[in-house]
């Protein structure tokens, strides 16, 4: 066998028996009740059936195989799940957003509103000093043509009195020769 070339021993019929390398265990004969008759030392290597191993290896995956499908396919559902989460949060924070740009935008639109109010009071306040200031201009217009007329009166007054006086101031005669 393979183990026999690597070593260089001949093959005997106990080689073909499994063996193990711990020194405390000894292998059963076929009745299943008596210890062989030789134990199994730590050096010698274990010889096991080709068949035997291709059966165990079947035997071991039917018996985990099923598990193993179950558990993938349960990671793949667990991953789609959390992936159709990761969106559902994407979409929840894309909301979130949208409500703060919206309170932004309230916030704007107060502000706005605010000053739109100020803006209408100064325009009224305008309004009012342009006419007050119109107001002001006529009435001193009006003042400016009053004292003028006020003037000219008295000038026209003075005139009038230059000239009563000078007619009662005593005018010599004429002689007639």
């Amino acid at each position: 066998m393979e183990a026999d070339a690597r070593t260089g021993e001949s093959s005997t019929p106990e080689d073909d028996r499994p063996r193990n390398k711990d020194p405390g265990l000894t292998l059963l004969s076929s009745e299943g009740s008596q210890p062989a008759k030789e134990s199994v030392t730590a050096d010698e290597p274990i010889v096991v059936n080709r068949q035997a191993v291709e059966k165990l290896t079947e035997g071991l995956l039917s018996h985990y195989l099923p598990d193993l499908h179950r558990s993938k396919q349960a990671l793949q559902e667990l991953t789609q799940n959390q992936v159709i989460l990761l969106d559902t949060l994407e979409q929840e924070v894309t909301k979130f957003r949208d409500c703060n740009s919206l309170l932004d935008l309230n916030s704007l639109f107060t502000e706005a509103k605010f000053y739109h109010t100020k803006l209408v009071t100064i325009r009224k306040e305008m309004i009012m000093l342009h006419e007050k200031s119109t107001k002001l201009k006529k009435r001193a217009l009006k003042l400016q043509q009053q004292k003028q007329k006020e003037a000219l009166e008295k000038e026209h007054q003075r005139e009038k009195e230059l000239e009563r006086e000078r007619q009662l101031i005593a005018k010599p005669a004429k002689r007639t020769t």
